[in-house]
């Protein structure tokens, strides 16, 4: 009856979806309070803004190579979260040189610290590249749920990250930004320069309007630009990623020079590194700040504190410290609402939870009119070690600090060695598959320590499967396992069991311990690989994906 169904809705224009509510973690409490984090998943580098009506609020985040890049998520209370959107499809389109370059995995380049900005009808994302330069790109009709133009390079050059513009109140546009030591080899100082007034090109000269080098302020980046009540003011965090702080800067020059107070910082609270985010004031009166806390292998999760203005600054949380629950901002919205995380695979379309490792080619996979998302087999080089470079892995943040993942799929081989299963990702990984091996299937786990660095993938067996059909036909047969699969993540370690029936599992050995990817956190979902470049594609057919207590 649901692949009845499905067909039925794959004649007719797509519905809306009901609003999602996670299983694993919601921070409405539904009482009038939330609960940090406010999305505890890996949208790191958060910055928001409010659009016209003074309550639709969006955020965008840091999203490196993966794609589709520059998640859109939207909010009518700051606290309540759906992912509606993304900004790029692809890195660069528009630009056949850096499409090509994106078209491989390039773990941890790509989309830096985004910032997010309504501006004369429109919405306008601006980023560093630390490789190419600043980059922009703006909505095509003011819909940030809708189409984005092609992005542009309005800064050619390396070192850029960070970056945000500031519309004046005379029309005039500047911009800060942050530089990347890894490519400029200098660090911890903002400039601002200016900007034409579309935003389009820098017009001015850099100033370097603040610099932490041998102070307690080092690694000051990240920067947003701002303006109230005649003061320039830009917000940075400093000190570290993982134990560093907020940094409040006003001036009354968008040029500095530009005093400074610590506005948010641990204290006696077990938030560590709370900083780098978005400030917004909100049509009810009140201010808060959007900003990520470094939770290592799940990434950097959201949090929201207010903010008091009445001494002349910023300070935000409880007198300078992060809360852990507080009273939801005003907001006429009763919505509750989560980003997307379990799957059907009922619709056309990839759902919004889902990310490849690079540009996207439609020989990674597809959604299936039979209620299936279908992921071919990439076909790897020969001599790799491991899965560090495959670009068709389908996979997705982590939710919460503890949930279980179960998929239904039917794995189909044409050849020998073709494998398909679920995947841990970071750089440490872990994976349960099955391989083809003659008639039958292996089901083998899989461990690569150390991946960026060419470490050795190690194989483990856990159990040999007759297969469940073959295909009875003389031109190119396969062979077909159907199973389900499952990861129970705690205290961040993973453990995997297997199973044949859907109802009795089978755990396989000790948990692994996860581990962050290049500037992400760990991600999961499926991976579907073979090393034979002349063999016809294997596949997974994933039927669902759920994620529960």
């Amino acid at each position: 009856m649901r692949k009845l169904l499905v067909t039925i809705l794959l004649g007719m224009p797509l519905l809306a979806i009901a609003q999602y509510r996670s299983e694993v973690w919601c921070p409405d409490n539904g009482d009038g309070t939330y609960t940090n984090p406010v999305i505890n998943a890996d949208y790191s580098d958060p910055d928001v803004c409010v659009g016209p009506s003074g309550e639709d609020y969006y955020m965008t985040a840091s999203s490196f190579q993966c794609t589709p890049g520059l998640p859109i998520l939207h909010s009518r209370d700051l606290v309540n979260w759906e992912l509606v959107g993304y900004a790029l499809k692809s890195l660069y389109a528009g630009d056949d040189k850096l499409t090509a370059h994106f078209n491989s995995v390039q773990h941890g380049n790509g989309v830096w610290a985004p910032s997010i900005r309504y501006h004369e009808g429109q919405y306008y994302i601006y980023w560093g590249d630390p490789d190419f330069g600043v980059m922009m790109v703006k909505t095509k009709n003011g819909d940030p749920a809708g189409e984005w133009e092609d992005p542009i390079c309005v800064i050619k050059g390396q070192g850029y990250i960070d970056t945000t513009p500031l519309w004046d109140d005379d029309g005039r546009c500047y911009l800060v930004n942050g530089w990347a030591n890894s490519r400029a080899k200098f660090a911890s100082v903002l400039t601002v320069r200016e900007m034409s007034k579309d935003g389009t090109r820098a017009i001015g000269q850099p100033v370097i309007v603040f610099d932490g080098n041998g102070t307690e302020n080092r690694t000051c980046e990240g920067p947003k630009f701002y303006k109230r009540d005649g003061w320039y003011w830009i917000l940075c965090p400093a000190g570290g990623v993982p134990t560093g702080f907020q940094l409040a800067m006003r001036s009354k020059s968008p040029y500095g020079p530009y005093e400074h107070k610590v506005v948010l910082a641990q204290g006696k609270t077990n938030i560590n590194g709370p900083h780098q985010g978005g400030w917004v004031y909100t049509k009810y009166g009140e201010d808060w700040f959007l900003h990520f806390q470094d939770k290592e292998a799940y990434g950097r999760v959201v949090h929201l504190n207010p903010v008091d203005w009445s001494t002349g600054w910023p300070i935000m949380g409880k007198k300078g410290e992060p809360v852990t629950t507080y009273k939801k901002p005003a907001s006429s919205s009763n919505i509750i609402v989560n980003p997307a995380e379990s799957d059907e695979f009922d619709q056309p379309v990839i759902g919004m939870q889902w990310q490849w490792q690079a540009n996207y080619d439609e020989k990674f996979g597809v959604p299936t009119a039979f209620g299936t998302m279908r992921i071919y087999t990439h076909k790897m080089a020969e001599d790799a070690k491991n899965l560090w470079l495959v670009p068709n892995m389908l996979l997705q943040k982590t939710p919460a600090d503890e949930f279980n993942v179960t998929t239904k799929l039917r794995f189909t081989s044409k050849a020998d060695g073709q494998m398909g299963g679920i995947i841990m990702m970071g750089l440490d990984y872990q994976a349960l598959v099955v391989k083809r091996v003659g008639k039958e299937f292996q089901l083998l786990k899989l461990t690569c320590h150390k991946a960026d660095k060419g470490g050795a993938q190690e194989e483990e067996l856990i159990a040999t499967l007759k297969p469940t059909a073959e295909d009875k036909i003389d031109y190119k047969p396969g062979i077909h396992e159907d199973i389900f699969l499952m990861m129970k993540v705690k205290d961040s370690q993973v453990k995997f069991a297997w199973s044949l029936d859907g109802s009795t599992f089978k755990l396989c050995g000790d948990a692994f311990k996860m581990r962050e990817g290049k500037w992400i956190g760990a991600k999961f979902g499926y991976v579907s690989v073979d090393s034979n470049p002349k063999s016809d594609r294997g596949w997974i057919d994933a039927d669902w994906i759920h994620i529960t207590k």
